[in-house]
């Protein structure tokens, strides 16, 4: 078959079509950046205490009946006990002072028996103020982010396969469609387990869509635009829609609203479906030579050039009919494990999914450490990605894919190790480590997308993103405990997180190297790539998966 981008060249690179759809698509990620995070504000936990009846007691008494307990070295009311109300009321009614006629430590206590009185002076609710998610209830908190993640990996393993068999258009909008309506229905939510049950519909929708919508960019456009896209264009479009989150929440300080907030501009992008294309380089996998032609002739339409008599030829044609003759033979996960240079292929790069993920999500969830603020801290963690993502698109544009990647591993890394080594009267100083580590995490996440979509065929590539998203997001959902590792030992989840970025750098020199190379459209024209651990004795080996990919 011959190659997509020349026969395409015709089109050029940034005309009119291709500036509508590289905006239309980068737009449709915004809202992945609200509710990728959302569960940070959602979930958060307001101060409390037990809620004190309306009963007869003395001010004294009203204020001395939740005890007082030290944590990290400063007093505050305790969370979840209370002294038995009847002891103290009838003490109230003798007219004893608590601490001058009474010893409080030498009364009883019982548990919050009429519910939580709950701080309003950062939240006006969260999930946990409105369905009780404290003391016995409090494993309930971090499991709800839990679920939401198990969600986005679940999302990320059939989104792509779906989106390899059925299109990526088809894909990419009926996934919008649900992380839309699941993102507002939450808020008509009777209760804890039905809220966690839209959550995880939520999750499903939203990777998917950011899936979709990355490899329907990629395989649409060519050379330079292409790369701009998937490394600052999409990641930009997350960035912008990160760092709106802390200034809707600062102003909508109800978890409904927020919830309401985030979902409503899906709903704008539904109409696209009548703007964006399918994609020319999947429907020629699939054999559909006249749908991909119309297409890529109808751009040429719109960006105002004269598209030749005949744009995909007699080799376009036989694939065809090669692939219409074998109308069951499509690809799955189990294709990725197949052959030895595919499947070490597929194993590194789902190391480093899973190394950068998790990274990622403990970086961005522990960002209550940098400031009191959360909404001044989100936004710190959100806006030190706009460089990161600079910076990947730079070194996707001129430095080789292998070598960027190992170089942002050691960086994220190296920085997360330092922190242990700052004294803790320059505070400063680790929280610029933290936010480099961050740095160069955010960059390797945004050079992984597209380096994974460069390796793959056609007929595999969205199921390799989606199977790379997919272990990645296991990494996400152990981020929230792995910072409960931090009560063993303060600098435990940096050490871990930086270990394993230095495993995934000495991994990752042994992938293959795609700077300067076309897209590879069949899986032979992946195994010519440049494999450092396969040898001559290895490729020159047959490798047969369907006869119609070869």
């Amino acid at each position: 078959m011959n190659d997509y981008d020349k026969t395409t060249a015709f089109l050029g690179q940034w005309g009119r079509f291709q500036q509508i759809v590289f905006f239309l698509l980068c737009a449709s990620i915004v809202p992945n950046g609200f509710a990728a995070f959302s569960v940070v504000f959602l979930t958060d936990i307001p101060s409390h205490h037990c809620l004190v009846p309306e009963v007869n007691l003395t001010q004294d008494w009203r204020n001395a009946i939740i005890p007082i307990e030290v944590v990290n070295g400063k007093p505050r009311l305790k969370r979840c006990h209370r002294y038995r109300l009847d002891v103290v009321r009838n003490l109230s009614a003798q007219g004893l002072f608590p601490d001058r006629d009474v010893n409080l430590t030498d009364l009883e206590q019982e548990s919050c028996v009429n519910g939580w009185s709950y701080s309003r002076d950062i939240y006006q609710s969260t999930i946990v103020s409105e369905f009780d998610l404290v003391c016995s209830d409090l494993w309930k908190q971090p499991f709800t982010s839990t679920v939401y993640f198990l969600g986005v990996l679940i999302g990320s393993f059939i989104s792509g396969q779906l989106s390899d068999r059925f299109g990526r258009k088809p894909v990419f909008f009926a996934t919008m469609a649900i992380q839309t309506v699941f993102s507002f229905v939450p808020i008509f939510s009777p209760s804890w387990t039905v809220f966690s049950i839209l959550l995880f519909t939520s999750g499903l929708g939203q990777v998917s869509n950011y899936v979709a919508a990355f490899v329907l960019g990629t395989e649409i456009f060519t050379g330079n635009v292409r790369v701009m896209f998937s490394s600052l264009g999409v990641c930009l479009g997350f960035a912008i829609g990160y760092m709106t989150l802390p200034l809707l929440a600062y102003f909508l300080r109800d978890w409904k609203s927020l919830l309401l907030a985030i979902s409503l501009p899906g709903l704008l992008y539904l109409p696209l479906w009548w703007f964006i294309p399918e994609s020319p380089l999947w429907l020629l996998s699939q054999g559909r030579v006249e749908e991909a032609e119309t297409i890529v002739r109808e751009a040429a339409k719109i960006n105002k050039v004269e598209a030749p008599q005949v744009i995909f030829d007699q080799d376009y044609s036989v694939h065809a009919d090669e692939t219409k003759a074998h109308p069951r033979q499509h690809h799955n996960v189990f294709n990725l494990l197949r052959t030895k240079d595919i499947r070490n292929t597929t194993v590194i790069l789902c190391l480093v999914w899973f190394t950068l993920s998790t990274g990622y999500f403990f970086l961005s969830l522990n960002t209550s450490r940098l400031h009191s603020d959360p909404y001044l801290s989100c936004f710190i963690s959100a806006a030190v990605e706009v460089p990161a993502y600079i910076s990947s698109w730079l070194a996707l544009r001129y430095l080789p894919r292998r070598l960027s990647t190992i170089f942002v591993l050691l960086l994220g890394g190296v920085s997360l190790y330092f922190i242990q080594l700052v004294p803790e009267s320059v505070p400063n100083l680790s929280v610029a480590l933290e936010m480099l580590g961050k740095f160069g995490i955010s960059t390797g996440t945004a050079l992984m997308f597209a380096y994974t979509a460069e390796l793959y065929p056609t007929v595999l590539r969205n199921t390799a993103s989606g199977t790379c998203t997919t272990v990645s997001r296991l990494g996400s959902c152990i981020a929230p405990s792995l910072i409960l590792l931090s009560e063993y030992f303060k600098y435990l989840p940096y050490i871990t997180v930086g270990t394993l970025a230095v495993v995934s750098a000495f991994a990752a020199f042994f992938l293959p190297e795609s700077f300067g190379r076309p897209l590879p459209q069949t899986i032979q024209q992946m195994h010519s790539m440049k494999f450092p651990f396969i040898t001559r004795k290895d490729r020159c080996k047959p490798v047969v998966l369907f006869e119609s990919q070869l």
